[in-house]
């Protein structure tokens, strides 16, 4: 402050700062509090796609990495032809840049064609691995919304699928990717879902191979009861990359499903603490864990919480019924899972059900 100001410029200068501060802390208060107000985000009316039929044609796409050998791209489209469907390349398809497929630029480009090809009535991701967030603000979500068609995948394309239904309203599938195996159990589900319009209920399959009792695909109840919601989440990692931003999905009422693969235990428990930190683990109704294949304490052992710990740490104290070890993830035999569809868990039984067909 000059040496010479007066009384009156030492009050003006005084309320500015006062003005300045006040600012400053309500736009503090306003950062802090914007990630638990945007995961209050409205839920928009669910818009269900026209099923497949035989016939059909369902463009592959890749929003994410880049695949380097030609057989997969061969068994994704074999694959889709014994499903009694039609396949075509989405134009930057086999494109790379660095790990990805292709441009953000590109990898977008292929899902704003794809809906917008009268000939196509379907999107299926080849594969999954990194880059999915990097291509969202590319896609024209309101062309999405006037064009609703079947889109599907999982892992990295959690990010894709349920940004898709926050912007648009459109139900949407964590299935198996095109590399995926497509088993009995896989390929069930997913015509059940996508081509025959059924109403499924979702329970892991009873077979115990020549063990006395199940060792693998165990449900484990962690609070028992039913609920009802709208179903959102996928891969933990990349679900909880979302947090905060415009693409992550309405939480209020939900039933979250998750599941990872490859992630150190300290890594599954900063992504559930960012979820709580952001308000949404407060406001689901109920919670559903898949797999979480080769999560491990790492090189450090058992110094880390285990993975029962971990859950026992978030999911407990809601009070809302939660389940574990259901048939979906980077596992062999998946359930077709429908973003945004009401359905109703019941975390005693291990159930989940459709409250109706996701396909019209």
């Amino acid at each position: 402050m000059p040496a010479d100001a007066g009384p009156k410029t030492m009050t003006i200068l005084h309320r500015r700062r006062f003005v300045l501060a006040a600012g400053a802390a309500a736009a503090l208060g306003a950062s802090l509090a914007a990630p638990a107000a945007r995961a209050q985000a409205a839920r928009p009316a669910p818009v269900r796609a026209p099923r497949l039929r035989p016939g059909d044609t369902v463009a592959l796409v890749n929003p994410s990495a880049a695949v380097f050998e030609r057989a997969p791209y061969e068994i994704a489209a074999e694959t889709l032809r014994a499903l009694g469907l039609e396949v075509r390349e989405a134009p930057h398809l086999r494109a790379r840049r660095g790990p990805f497929a292709g441009t953000d630029a590109e990898r977008a480009g292929d899902i704003n064609a794809m809906f917008a090809d009268p000939r196509v009535r379907g999107l299926l991701a080849l594969t999954g691995g990194s880059g999915g967030a990097r291509m969202l603000p590319g896609v024209d979500y309101a062309l999405l919304a006037r064009n609703p068609k079947f889109l599907g995948g999982f892992s990295d394309l959690t990010a894709l699928i349920n940004a898709v239904h926050a912007r648009t309203g459109l139900v949407t599938f964590h299935c198996p990717l095109g590399v995926s195996e497509w088993n009995e159990f896989s390929i069930r589900h997913w015509r059940g879902a996508v081509m025959q319009a059924e109403a499924l209920l979702l329970a892991n399959p009873p077979d115990r191979g020549d063990a006395i009792v199940p060792r693998g695909e165990r449900i484990t109840t962690l609070r028992g009861g039913r609920a009802r919601g709208h179903l959102v989440g996928g891969n933990l990692t990349v679900f909880a990359g979302l947090a905060g931003s415009g693409y992550w999905p309405a939480l209020d009422g939900a039933v979250l499903f998750l599941e990872d693969v490859n992630e150190y235990l300290y890594r599954i428990d900063r992504a559930l603490a960012t979820l709580r930190l952001a308000g949404a683990l407060e406001r689901l109704a109920g919670v559903v864990l898949g797999a979480f294949t080769n999560c491990t304490p790492g090189d450090g052992g058992y110094g880390s919480l285990t993975l029962d710990e971990i859950f026992d740490d978030y999911f407990g104290p809601l009070g809302i019924p939660v389940y574990a070890g259901a048939s979906f993830g980077h596992i062999k035999r998946k359930f077709t899972l429908p973003v945004g569809l009401d359905v109703e868990i019941d975390a005693d039984a291990g159930t989940l059900r459709y409250l109706q067909p996701a396909v019209l």
